[in-house]
């Protein structure tokens, strides 16, 4: 009866945890989605809540933080219009998550409408109970545009 008693809790363990692991990665993914819709729609207040103060951004043409991004997405210099995504990964280190996402991005940069497929990386630092964004990073990838537009 007592290794019954044992093996239920272990068990129990084992899907607690499971369940914490599949919860966080479904938050992380909506978090991104959420992202991605926010930066279309320019919620520069959204985005600026999500984006830790020291966050960093590696774009195509360069590299900066947060006031510069927020800056960049109000003033429209840089518009991301849709983010096709394709596939999404996500790995957990401690209280911090890594998603990598497949995508092509159809985008507006300085007037002209640009769409690129990029393997974005997303790092989301756990404190305080929320989730904040840390880096975000466009790789351009060799494949061609699998948007259909």
């Amino acid at each position: 009866m007592k290794s019954i008693a044992l093996f239920l809790s272990f068990m129990l363990l084992t899907f607690n945890s499971a369940f914490a692991q599949t919860n966080s990665e479904e938050t992380i993914k909506q978090l991104s989605k959420d992202k991605w819709q926010w930066m279309a729609n320019k919620d520069v207040d959204k985005l600026a809540t999500l984006f830790d103060e020291k966050c960093e951004f590696v774009h195509m043409g360069g590299t900066w933080g947060k006031a510069r991004e927020v800056d960049i997405i109000k003033a429209g210099f840089i518009w991301y219009k849709q983010a096709e995504v394709y596939s999404t990964n996500v790995k957990f280190y401690g209280n911090t998550a890594i998603l990598l996402s497949d995508i092509d991005l159809v985008a507006q940069v300085g007037g002209n409408v640009v769409t690129n497929p990029f393997m974005v990386t997303e790092v989301y630092v756990l404190e305080n109970n929320i989730w904040k964004m840390a880096q975000l990073t466009f790789s351009h990838l060799s494949r061609p545009v699998k948007l259909k537009q």
